[in-house]
């Protein structure tokens, strides 16, 4: 595990995390982002320019950094706000394009496609298409990537917040499916040791060893929530609703997470009833 935190979320340089990878921590701690965006700066050693991955939120002075890099060009893993927000600033500031799966969050570049390979910064990134956490997830692969300590190219799997580094990722449903999300955790299956580089928390070792945590939690909670349907059911107290399962399968959930519980019981019930069910 390598902690994006031992220097604090505001140095102006990055952070090297992987051979080919530094990370600066954008200072957006909260609940779900936990200590805040990482925001991933890639380029192979003696590089002019770099990618960067996610800038994050719309806070000038983690943009300026960023900026600072020589940015090439930029990626999006995904919608969220605490992605996205900085697009517009650090296009101005750098010129580099930036490419998302929707169009909306392109400027001066098209779309990224599932599979498409990219040679930049001296390195080449591979997109994979990883929905579930939202409809656009992205996941980029550094196939010559490997740990800062030495040892062989094992790649790393920028994974946006498909994986985190601590704790599971919120299924922002319906847009988010666990249908896709398990298709999603099948296909990290073929880079069983893979570096993970999530935009939220820690680095983590090995990708096979996570995706087999990951799974394993999902179909315990999927048990939970069948079984808080047959008691609901015992107790004919009426509809199942989310905010009733909700109350059995998450009951120690703090407050400030409450959406989040509910998000991931309708994502899970919408599976129960139409995808395991058929």
């Amino acid at each position: 595990m390598v902690d994006l935190m031992e220097n604090g979320g505001c140095d102006p340089i990055p952070r090297a995390v992987s051979r080919l990878a530094g990370a600066l921590l954008a200072p957006n701690p909260g609940p779900m982002s936990l200590e805040g965006t990482n925001s991933y700066v890639l380029r192979s050693p003696g590089a002019s320019g770099c990618v960067v991955v996610d800038p994050g939120p719309e806070d000038s002075g983690h943009l300026g950094a960023l900026a600072a890099q020589s940015v090439e060009l930029v990626l999006i893993t995904h919608r969220h706000a605490d992605h996205t927000a900085g697009i517009d600033a650090l296009h101005r500031l750098t010129g580099a394009p930036v490419r998302a799966l929707l169009s909306e969050h392109c400027r001066a570049a098209e779309p990224l496609t599932d599979g498409e390979e990219i040679a930049a910064a001296g390195i080449r990134i591979r997109v994979l298409a990883t929905p579930g956490h939202t409809s656009d997830s992205l996941s980029f692969l550094l196939p010559g990537d490997g740990p800062l300590e030495g040892g062989p190219a094992t790649g790393s799997m920028l994974t946006g917040d498909s994986i985190l580094g601590r704790g599971t990722t919120m299924l922002d449903f319906p847009d988010g499916t666990l249908a896709d999300y398990l298709a999603t955790l099948d296909l990290y299956d073929g880079y069983p040791g893979a570096l993970v580089l999530p935009a939220h928390g820690p680095v983590l070792r090995r990708l096979d060893a996570v995706v087999s945590a990951y799974r394993s939690h999902r179909l315990e909670r999927l048990e939970q929530i069948s079984a808080a349907l047959a008691s609901l059911a015992a107790r004919g107290t009426g509809e199942p609703t989310i905010g009733r399962v909700t109350d059995l399968v998450y009951a120690d959930a703090p407050a400030n997470v409450r959406r989040a519980a509910e998000m991931s019981v309708a994502a899970q019930l919408h599976y129960l009833r139409n995808v395991a069910a058929s």
